[in-house]
């Protein structure tokens, strides 16, 4: 069977960057986020070092399929060196784009990545006095994996409009399943905002 990812996708997988090991479990952080959920098969935690919000550093480790392990190497990657500001504002497409593309099935694998380094950030900022300075003006919707809004508005914006293209863009629902309701009804009043 061939190979359905870029060579860099490929690369990450096979040789992931910055994962936490098993010696590193005292890997000086100051920033931590987890995100997922387990009994979807998907969950994220990311740590970070980060001096005079500068990301100097980063750790991460999932429970996920090769893209979600593809798309946080990449972002563990891209961070070092950044402003929180802009590590925050990075989305899903930042990632996928760097990586050469991910199938469509498995660009949800990159939300992760994305979702836990925010987590992270927001963990720092709580610790520094700063709670909720680069939070978005979000609503979660899907609880078990962290989805809100604005995911699902990111998600409209890029073609999904209905369930299973919602659920291939994000993954929401995928746990639980009480969120279905309230994220049909948002797509359907993105339908009526973007036409």
């Amino acid at each position: 069977m061939d190979w359905l990812y870029s060579d860099i996708v490929k690369d990450h997988f096979s040789n992931p960057r910055n994962v936490l090991l098993e010696s590193e479990q005292n890997f000086g952080n100051n920033g931590r986020g987890m995100t997922g959920n387990i009994k979807c098969g998907d969950q994220m935690l990311m740590l970070l070092n980060i001096e005079n919000d500068i990301i100097k550093d980063a750790r991460w480790k999932t429970y996920g399929c090769a893209s979600a392990i593809a798309s946080t190497s990449m972002l563990s990657e891209i961070i070092k060196g950044m402003n929180i500001r802009d590590a925050y504002n990075l989305k899903p497409e930042d990632i996928v784009k760097r990586l050469g593309g991910l199938p469509d099935n498995k660009i949800h694998c990159s939300v992760l990545g994305d979702k836990a380094l925010r987590a992270a950030i927001d963990d720092y900022l709580a610790k520094t006095g700063r709670a909720g300075m680069l939070k978005e003006d979000a609503t979660e919707i899907c609880h078990c994996i962290g989805i809100t809004n604005k995911d699902i508005e990111d998600a409209f914006k890029n073609g999904a409009r209905n369930w299973d293209d919602l659920q291939a863009a994000t993954k929401i629902g995928t746990g639980c399943g009480e969120c279905k309701d309230r994220a049909m009804e948002l797509l359907h009043e993105y339908v009526h905002i973007y036409g």
